[in-house]
C-alpha cells in the first residue's frame, strides 16, 4: 500500500514539473476536388516523419478539413520554438512538403502556404 502511494505521488510530481506545452494553431488549404487525396496520404503519416516530429518536441498535432471551404486548421502542442523551428530544415520534412505540393497550395520551397493563428480564448 506505501509503495502504491509513493507511486503515485512521483507520477504527480512529475506531471506537476512539466512545463506547460506551447500551443500552436495555423490554417493551410487543400486544392478544390483533393481532399480525399489529403486525407490519404496521412493515414498513416511517414513513420520517420512522426519520428522527426516527436524528437523535436512535438506532442500533439491535429489537422482538421472543412470540405465546404478547403480549409485545413492544424493544431500541435510543441516544448520549444526553435526546435519546432528547426523541423522544417530536416531532410524528411522537405521530402515530405515536395510530396504533399501537388494537394495543397505550396512556396516556392514547397513548404504548404499557411497562417498562424492567434488564440483568443482556453477554457
Amino acid at each position: 500500500m506505501l509503495a502504491w502511494h509513493l507511486l503515485e505521488q512521483r507520477q504527480e510530481e512529475t506531471v506537476s514539473e512539466r512545463p506547460e506545452p506551447i500551443r500552436k494553431a495555423f490554417r493551410m488549404k487543400v486544392h478544390p476536388g483533393h481532399e480525399a487525396e489529403y486525407e490519404r496520404r496521412h493515414r498513416p503519416i511517414w513513420s520517420e516523419l512522426e519520428n522527426v516530429l516527436r524528437s523535436h518536441g512535438v506532442s500533439r498535432y491535429s489537422i482538421f478539413l472543412d470540405p465546404a471551404t478547403q480549409d485545413l486548421f492544424a493544431y500541435a502542442e510543441i516544448e520549444d520554438e526553435q526546435r519546432w523551428n528547426a523541423i522544417a530544415k530536416t531532410e524528411v520534412c522537405r521530402r515530405w512538403w515536395r510530396y504533399m505540393r501537388e494537394v495543397m497550395p505550396s512556396a516556392a520551397d514547397d513548404s504548404p502556404i499557411s497562417s498562424e493563428l492567434r488564440e483568443v480564448f482556453r477554457l
